[in-house]
C-alpha cells in the first residue's frame, strides 16, 4: 500500500504515464489554512522546465485540489490533489516491454505483477510519483513554520564535485545561496563545475549522481517514538521510498565509524539559558530523539538508470540475451530535482512525529 504515515498521512496514487499522479494527505485539522500557492512554488522547483540539463518532458504540473479544501482552509476531510500528465509517450516503451531495462523496477514488476503491470516511464515505480509527495512536504513544511522549524536542503555534490559547505550558516542564508543557479548548491563556483558535469554526461548518452543535504533547523527537543519510528528510522523508511534514493546518513555518519568516542560525542554546553552542543556529530539525534540542535541528513542519488547508451539486457519473450537503448525523454542528472523531494521527507517525517509528541497541534 502506497500510504506513509500515522497522525499526518500521506497515500500515493497514480503512474508515470497514466491520467494523473497525486496524494491523498489525512491529518489536517479543520481551520488549517492550505496555501495553493506554497504548493504549486514547491511543485515548480521539481521541475525540469527551465532547467538546460533536465529531462525534455514539459509537463505543466498545475495543482489540483479535488477535495479537503475550501477558500484556503483545510475542511478536517482528507486533502485529495493531483496534477495531471498531459506529455504523454506510451509509444516509447511499445518496444521494449519483453526487454526489462537495466537499473528499472521492469523485472521484478513483471514478475510480481504480471504482464499487464504498467511501466511506461517506470510506473508505480517512477520519479513522477513525487509529485504527491512535495505536495504534502509543503503543507507539512507551512506547518512546521509555525512552530519554528524550517526544513532546506541543497546539492553536496555530483559526480566527483563535492562543495564544503559550512553547516552553521543561518538556514535563511542557506536557501538564497542555494537558489542562485540551477544545480542547487550555494557555492557558485563548485555549482558550475557540477553543470560540466551534467552536461559532460548528457553528451555521452551518459548520466551521473550526487548528494542532497538537507537541514531542518528550529526542532523542539523529544520528538521521536523509540524504538522503531526514531527520527532517523522515520526519515531513512520515507527516502528509501524515493526511487533514486540508494544511501542516508545523519551527522557525521559513516565518517564515525572512523572516530573515537572522545571525537564523536557532542559535547554540552550553556547558550545563554539553552542547552546546545558544541558539536553535531549525531545529526540533531541521540536516541531517536530530537535534542535541539539542527537534524542534518545526507541522501546518496544514484545516476538515472535511464541513459541513450547501449546496455545488456534479456528478452523475456524469446529466453535470449540482447541489448537495449532506452527510448524516452530522461535527465542525466536528477540530483538537483531531488532537493524539493528530500526537503519533503524530512518535512513530513518531522510533522508526524511532532503531532504524535504534542510539539505540533
Amino acid at each position: 500500500m502506497m500510504t506513509y504515515g500515522t497522525r499526518f498521512r500521506v497515500t500515493l496514487f497514480g503512474s508515470s504515464h497514466g491520467p494523473e499522479v497525486g496524494a491523498v494527505i489525512e491529518g489536517v485539522p479543520a481551520g488549517r489554512p492550505v496555501d495553493a500557492a506554497i504548493l504549486q512554488s514547491a511543485l515548480d522547483r521539481r521541475r525540469p522546465v527551465g532547467r538546460r540539463l533536465a529531462s525534455r518532458r514539459q509537463e505543466e504540473d498545475r495543482l489540483i485540489l479535488d477535495e479537503g479544501v475550501e477558500d484556503g482552509v483545510a475542511t478536517g476531510a482528507p486533502i485529495r490533489l493531483h496534477v495531471a500528465n498531459t506529455d504523454v509517450r506510451r509509444s516509447d516503451y511499445d518496444g521494449i516491454r519483453s526487454t526489462p531495462r537495466p537499473g528499472h523496477a521492469d523485472y521484478p514488476a513483471r514478475l510480481r505483477y504480471g504482464e499487464a503491470a504498467d511501466l511506461s516511464g517506470g510506473g508505480i515505480f517512477s520519479g513522477r510519483m513525487t509529485v504527491g509527495l512535495v505536495a504534502a512536504g509543503a503543507i507539512a513544511s507551512t506547518w512546521l513554520r509555525e512552530i519554528g522549524v524550517e526544513v532546506v536542503g541543497y546539492v553536496r555534490s555530483i559526480a566527483d564535485v563535492t562543495a564544503t559547505v559550512d553547516e552553521g550558516i543561518p538556514i535563511g542564508d542557506l536557501r538564497s545561496a542555494r537558489d542562485r543557479n540551477e544545480v542547487g548548491c550555494p557555492d557558485d563556483g563548485v555549482a558550475t563545475q557540477m553543470a560540466e558535469r551534467i552536461a559532460d554526461a548528457r553528451r555521452a548518452g551518459d548520466s551521473v549522481g550526487g548528494i542532497v543535504v538537507v537541514r531542518a533547523a528550529g526542532i523542539p527537543v523529544g520528538i521521536g517514538e523509540p524504538f522503531f519510528d526514531s527520527v532517523e528510522s522515520a526519515i531513512a523508511h520515507l527516502a528509501f521510498s524515493v526511487p533514486a534514493v540508494k544511501g542516508v546518513e545523519f551527522g557525521a555518519g559513516f565518517a564515525s565509524a572512523r572516530m573515537r568516542g572522545s571525537e564523536h560525542n557532542d559535547a554540552f554546553y550553556l547558550d545563554g539559558g539553552t542547552v546546545r552542543t558544541r558539536t553535531n556529530h549525531a545529526g540533531g539525534i541521540l536516541g531517536g530523539l530530537t535534542d535541539g540542535m539542527d537534524v542534518v541528513a545526507r541522501f546518496a542519488v544514484k545516476p538515472t538508470s535511464s541513459i541513450a547508451r547501449p546496455q545488456e539486457t534479456v528478452d523475456l519473450a524469446r529466453r535470449a540475451g540482447t541489448t537495449i537503448v532506452v527510448p524516452g525523454r530522461h535527465d542525466p542528472c536528477i540530483v538537483p530535482r531531488a532537493v524539493p523531494v528530500l526537503e519533503a521527507v524530512v518535512a513530513i517525517a518531522i510533522a508526524d512525529l511532532a503531532l504524535r509528541s504534542g510539539a505540533l497541534r
